[in-house]
């Protein structure tokens, strides 16, 4: 019997340590080391790793840029560049409850509409749970097909067996793979059913979405290298206390990055702002004091935002900065400038900048 191997994997980054340490080398993060198996038993056949049987010329490729998949979508495909290209792996990040399912939901009924079909793959709810949300989002057809299951092994198969036209995976990190006997969510079970997931997605050219939890700094929990990994990271942002939300393009091998896409939380679930300037700006009031409106680039598009800022005098010795949507910095300096050039005296004053829609 061949003994089992363990190594210290950083939870944040994947960095692999033989021993226990306080301090990451890579990501310098404190205490994030936790001890795993590593596979002892690799696959002997190695087979499915193939790609293709010879190399071949990239004149004798043939490519079409209208191959790509329109999620139905305007919002959703200006990020991705267009809509989806076959067998590529999009990476969804965002905060708990901020509508992640629920967008790619939408997503899949709205390409199932199109004679499609689609395969949402769940391990965080049941399937009842899924009808209901569907039921209040109008997610209704024969094409959408929904499965409940963590093992990979089952996953690939059901994959294989259907070969639909878009997978979505509810999440990555409850996915299980009985290769390692590490928990669902650790580094090594994320990074092997990534790499089995992508590997079926480039071989069979069926694009796949996969859903990632966030950390408390807001990166996605997980190995760093998953990023690096998909062809597609993606980060929907919102604020708990506005109905808007935002998709950011970080990464696109197919597209523009920092690209984004707008939507409005309501009822029936996440509506399109095909024009955000007029949505950020809707209740801004005319003639306000400490109001301006500043154009700004989003990717390829100009957005009309809201700043507001607020100056009074402190009541303390160390006056108060607050920034939301500002760097920080970026305000210090300019307030600086502004108390030495224009001779405006705020170091005894509270200042307070807030960017209405917080593009």
């Amino acid at each position: 019997m061949k003994k089992v191997k363990f190594s210290f994997f950083c939870q944040n980054c994947g960095h692999q340590s033989p021993k226990w340490l306080g301090k990451c080398p890579s990501c310098n993060q404190w205490n994030p080391f936790v001890e795993e198996e590593i596979r002892s038993d690799p696959r002997t056949d190695r087979s499915e790793y193939a790609m293709s049987e010879a190399p071949l010329s990239i004149n004798a490729i043939v490519s079409d840029e209208k191959e790509r998949i329109s999620t139905g979508m305007a919002e959703m495909d200006r990020v991705l560049g267009g809509g989806l290209v076959g067998g590529s792996v999009v990476l969804v990040g965002g905060d708990p409850g901020i509508g992640k399912s629920t967008l790619l939901l939408q997503v899949l009924s709205r390409m199932a509409r199109n004679n499609l079909k689609v395969l949402y793959i769940s391990g965080e709810e049941s399937a009842k749970q899924i009808k209901l949300r569907g039921r209040r989002i109008g997610a209704s057809s024969e094409n959408l097909l929904v499965l409940v299951e963590i093992s990979l092994e089952n996953i690939l198969q059901q994959i294989k067996a259907i070969a639909p036209a878009v997978v979505v995976i509810d999440s990555i990190q409850t996915v299980y793979s009985p290769v390692l006997s590490s928990a669902p969510g650790s580094v090594g079970q994320v990074r092997e059913t990534a790499e089995q997931l992508i590997l079926l997605s480039k071989k069979s050219g069926i694009p796949v979405f996969l859903i990632g939890h966030v950390t408390k700094d807001g990166a996605i929990a997980g190995p760093k290298v998953l990023e690096h990994m998909v062809d597609t990271v993606l980060y929907f942002e919102g604020d708990s206390g506005h109905a808007y939300r935002i998709i950011r393009g970080i990464k696109n091998r197919f597209g523009p990055t920092h690209e984004i896409g707008v939507f409005e939380m309501r009822d029936n679930g996440l509506n399109e702002v095909s024009n955000p300037s007029a949505f950020f700006l809707a209740e801004r009031p005319e003639g306000a004091p400490g109001s301006v409106v500043a154009p700004s680039i989003e990717g390829t598009r100009p957005i009309l935002i809201e700043i507001q800022s607020l100056v009074h005098p402190t009541n303390f010795g160390l006056p108060r900065r607050t920034a939301i949507g500002v760097d920080h910095n970026r305000v210090a300096l300019l307030v600086a400038v502004m108390d030495k050039i224009c001779g405006l005296h705020l170091s005894n004053h509270d200042i307070y900048l807030n960017v209405a829609g917080g593009v």
